[in-house]
């Protein structure tokens, strides 16, 4: 039985989103949050000390890259020294010769003068202030989202992490399998994650898009039948045609490379079971792979939509998704209905209706 609070919180590109939940809590009175993603603020913690033309040294775990990986290089451009032990540079590429190549020095032991950032995709310490200001107890529980592409020195993170999603579904795709207590060991961001919150359920920001946008109630009606669920994410757009608690096929790309026009077109290709690995790779996408027993006869033809970058896909024949009333929130509530699952307190969650 589920007791205390759960913080779910989902690391995305651009925001990281976060619910504080107890049983019995109306979900509209729970603490819900939508905060700069840990990208976005660290890259300008690091702009800030480019600015002020000191040295840098980058100490704690390996997150996400984006907007960090940028500022990274911009300091090193002004010709600023970077120095990074070596689990904070694994930020940057999975091998780490190639950014001693950009001119980073690894070393755990940097000069005294260099301004200190600590890398993570959970700031533990940082929510923990927020919390404390708000006289919010720091939660007992924890559920966390982050986009892990798995570590792959020998070659394209891309293909491998595509490989994950067709591994997946040749092992049946059941929803709740992406919902991990012990993560596989190539997927370090979460296994750093792990290690600043033990205990804590973790999925990938995809996923939990998948799972919280199911509990939409309109999805909710079709789900027996068979939906097409779109997450249109700040850096990645997901598809998953979904029938139960199983995932038939998945699609994912990367959202700026992606018009209506082209993404409309892969969708309904996608749906009528069509679009191709290798075209959507080509397209510097991820992929598209279908369960060995996948059917196109099957029906796929009711689309849910979520996502921040959901008006990309205005015109679509389809319904935007608002579980518990908060489009915002998808990856958060489906990482709850995750964690009750492992509980056995699914019965918990409220009526999203």
């Amino acid at each position: 039985m589920f007791n205390g609070t759960l913080l779910a919180l989902d690391v995305g590109g651009g925001t990281q989103d976060l619910l504080i939940w107890e049983p019995g809590q109306p979900m509209e009175n729970a603490v819900k949050m939508v905060l700069p993603a840990p990208t976005q603020v660290l890259a300008r913690r690091i702009m800030r000390v480019t600015s002020q033309g000191q040295p840098l040294f980058l100490k704690g775990r390996v997150m996400g890259g984006g907007p960090v990986t940028q500022a990274v290089r911009r300091h090193l451009a002004q010709g600023l020294p970077v120095y990074a032990a070596p689990p904070a540079a694994y930020t940057f590429s999975d091998r780490l010769d190639l950014v001693q190549q950009w001119g980073m020095i690894l070393t755990d032991a940097p000069p005294p003068q260099a301004v200190a950032i600590s890398l993570g995709d959970v700031d533990v310490e940082g929510l923990g202030r927020l919390l404390a200001e708000w006289e919010i107890p720091f939660p007992t529980h924890f559920a966390v989202a982050v986009q892990d592409h798995g570590f792959y020195p020998q070659g394209s993170n891309r293909a491998f992490r595509f490989q994950h999603w067709q591994e997946f579904l040749s092992r049946g795709g059941r929803l709740s399998d992406l919902a991990y207590r012990q993560p596989p060991a190539y997927l370090t961001r979460m296994q750093a994650v792990a290690e600043a919150l033990p205990g804590a359920l973790l999925m990938d920001t995809c996923a939990a898009g998948v799972r919280g946008a199911l509990l939409d109630p309109q999805a909710r009606e079709q789900q027996g039948e068979g939906v097409m669920v779109v997450n249109l994410g700040n850096a990645h757009t997901f598809a998953a045609l979904a029938q139960g608690e199983r995932l038939w096929a998945i699609y994912e790309h990367h959202t700026g490379l992606l018009t209506p026009d082209r993404l409309f077109s892969h969708l309904a290709r996608f749906q009528a079971g069509e679009l191709t690995h290798e075209e959507v790779f080509a397209d510097h996408g991820h992929g598209c792979a279908y369960g060995a027993d996948y059917s196109p006869a099957q029906s796929f033809r009711f689309t849910v939509i979520t996502g921040p970058r959901r008006r990309l896909a205005r015109g679509w024949p389809g319904v935007f998704a608002s579980p518990f009333g908060d489009m915002m929130l998808t990856g958060c509530f489906g990482l709850a209905a995750a964690f009750l699952e492992k509980e056995n307190s699914s019965h918990l969650l409220p009526d999203s209706l």
